[in-house]
């Protein structure tokens, strides 16, 4: 038996995919953790990641782009903040996922050493 996808599916898989590779950049991730607990200007996630402030930007209009992430201006300085909460859970989930990895790898390695 086939079964026939919709459009709608194909389309949810595709833009799926889009947003996992926006997060496939640890970078980003780590942006995305310091926004977990609220706003902060570019200056501040440069200083906080110890990464130039221009790559930061160009990381932080990636997410712009996806929407993962918003802005509100005050001034001259430009917040950024997560658009969407969802974003911080779904990689907690994965985080919980590796860290169980990791220690089943652990696991069996120390069993083969045995």
């Amino acid at each position: 038996m086939r079964i026939v996808k919709s459009s709608f599916d194909r389309k949810i898989y595709q833009l799926h995919a889009e947003l996992c590779k926006t997060l496939s950049n640890p970078t980003r991730l780590e942006i995305l953790s310091l926004l977990r607990d609220g706003e902060k200007s570019v200056s501040e996630l440069a200083a906080l990641t110890d990464v130039r402030q221009a790559t930061i930007s160009q990381h932080l209009a990636v997410l712009r782009q996806r929407a993962v992430v918003t802005t509100r201006k005050n001034g001259a300085n430009i917040f950024y903040r997560i658009a969407n909460q969802k974003i911080i859970e779904a990689c907690d989930i994965i985080r919980e996922v590796l860290f169980e990895q990791m220690a089943e790898m652990e696991r069996l390695t120390k069993a083969k050493v045995r």
